[in-house]
């Protein structure tokens, strides 16, 4: 989606259906490079100023800031993934729970230094595995980080 094109959120069953599907073949280093190369390809072509980040708990498996963004948007993709990795699922889906229910980060008993319920970062599951690492985009509006993400996945699935 070109930036400035109308945004729709997606609503919470649809937000809970996309999980069903996002399932990738497998997932290695190679994956983790295609994947985040397919994002960043995204992102140049729609001129939009991201950080963006695959890793799991324990290592980061590729990370790149394209211009325009800053290191609020590091901080903003760490906070992000951690969340999505605790809850095992993509933190736009917990954001809007969250807000359904009046409930924040807090709530949960996590630190809002650590961990965050924007958009942007969608757990990657490989059948048979489960979630083995989050990709997460930072810069844009929460809706439009997710969709970012979520195209990209869908691209290597075919």
């Amino acid at each position: 989606m070109p930036l400035g094109a109308p945004k729709t959120t997606p609503t919470l069953p649809e937000l809970e259906a996309e999980e069903t599907t996002l399932i990738l073949p497998h997932f290695d280093e190679h994956m983790a490079l295609k994947l985040g190369n397919a994002i960043v390809a995204l992102a140049v072509a729609r001129n939009a100023p991201v950080v963006v980040n695959i890793r799991n708990a324990s290592r980061c498996f590729f990370h790149a800031a394209l211009p325009g963004s800053s290191a609020n948007n590091d901080n903003w993709a760490r906070r992000k993934s951690n969340a999505a990795l605790i809850a095992g699922h993509a933190s736009l889906l917990i954001g809007m729970r969250h807000a359904a229910h009046n409930r924040t980060v807090e709530g949960e008993g996590w630190s809002p230094i650590d961990f965050s319920d924007s958009g942007g970062a969608v757990p990657l599951r490989v059948a048979g595995a489960g979630i083995v690492a989050v990709a997460t985009v930072s810069g844009l509006p929460q809706v439009e980080d997710h969709k970012m993400v979520v195209e990209a996945i869908r691209s290597l699935m075919n």
